[in-house]
């Protein structure tokens, strides 16, 4: 097998691992003529139009980069529901999922000078049908690159969990990547996590600052995390509100609050408060989506409100739960990067390839 091949895992969920990807691939295509990709587990997963099983990224990646490999190489182990049990009852075995891995990885490495293949989740995830990001990066014979959050003794700590199953198994740890560091802290950081990875003889091949609007939710997410769709706006499915406000108190409060690139949360039965604020919005004589409705509560909007809502090109949608349920749930959602996405795609590949050390990264199959 080719050995011009990194696995890239990271230390826990929702630490960016898409996001450095998105970045390694971009970057690697300007050293490389032919780059691969491959997600060799996958758990979010979509159904393609011949209705095969492949994983959310693997879709984004090979649309986004126009990659020539077949889903079935990129994506060839699914763990849909009820897959764990189906493992634990002998109905399914580790062999056969192996040799559809290896498989893939032969078939995407004879057309590809550089492979980036992703694991998912933290090094331990797939465990319990003995299918592991180490073990599986074992399997391919690949040095793996951990990517971490952002700060320095709780990921360091992280670091060293993950890298316990990474010797297990025989796995070569060859680079770290931080990634959401915080600008004013992101020299002192550098400096002390390459002292304690020296420890471990593991470089520090980057250090990616924290992009705020990599984070935010676009209305397609709310959308998704509601299961609804929008009311009105709809050509603003991708749009993003740089800030977010609940809003309850009278109108003069809540106009003398009200600033560009808003997303407000509100009960549906405030007429009094969208009212304002689409008459407020026609005065700015401006098309662009300055503001958006989240409307929360048993009472629905009437059908008048979502006619004006329209009209005034405002992206509103409608949730039936209590205000406060729908804030929890607001609060502890967080984003993923979509294929449609372009704006947010972009901005992570531009990111990345600042701040990613493409020199170690492409050294550490070696």
């Amino acid at each position: 097998m080719s050995k011009k091949a990194i696995f890239i895992a990271a230390t826990g969920q929702n630490v960016g691992k898409t996001t450095i990807c998105l970045g390694a691939i971009a970057g690697c295509q300007r050293y490389f003529s032919k780059v691969g990709f491959m997600k060799p587990v996958g758990q979010q997963h979509i159904r393609t139009e011949d209705g095969r099983r492949v994983d959310k990224d693997v879709v984004l990646f090979k649309e986004h980069f126009h990659l020539p490999h077949a889903y079935q190489h990129m994506s060839p182990v699914i763990f849909p529901q009820g897959f764990t049990r189906q493992y634990l009852d002998g109905e399914i075995h580790r062999s056969d999922l192996i040799t559809n891995i290896q498989e893939g990885f032969h078939h995407i490495s004879t057309t590809s000078d550089f492979i980036i293949v992703e694991g998912t989740g933290h090094v331990g995830v797939g465990s319990i049908v003995e299918l592991c990001n180490a073990y599986v990066a074992r399997q391919l014979d690949l040095s793996l690159i951990l990517i971490s959050k952002g700060g320095l003794g709780s990921s360091f700590d992280e670091l060293a969990i993950n890298r316990a199953l990474c010797e297990q198994y025989g796995v070569k740890i060859a680079g770290v990547i931080l990634n959401r560091v915080l600008e004013d802290k992101r020299d002192m950081v550098i400096e002390y996590m390459q002292k304690a990875l020296k420890r471990w003889n593991i470089p520090l091949i980057g250090a990616i600052p924290y992009d705020p609007f990599l984070s935010i939710p676009s209305m397609q997410d709310f959308e998704s995390l509601f299961k609804t769709t929008l009311l009105s706006g709809e050509q603003f499915h991708y749009c993003h509100f740089h800030h977010m406000r609940l809003a309850a108190g009278s109108v003069e409060t809540f106009l003398a609050l009200t600033e560009p690139n808003q997303l407000i949360v509100t009960p549906a039965s405030r007429e009094d408060l969208i009212l304002a604020l689409i008459r407020f919005k026609e005065q700015q004589h401006t098309l662009q989506p300055a503001y958006g409705f989240i409307l929360t509560s048993q009472h629905a909007p009437s059908r008048s409100l979502i006619e004006h809502l329209r009209q005034a090109q405002i992206p509103a949608l409608y949730v039936p739960l209590p205000t406060f349920e729908a804030m929890v749930m607001i609060n502890s959602f967080t984003a993923k990067i979509r294929k449609e996405d372009t704006q947010k795609v972009e901005q992570a590949i531009h990111l990345v390839t600042r701040y990613l050390d493409f020199q170690a990264l492409m050294q550490a199959p070696d």
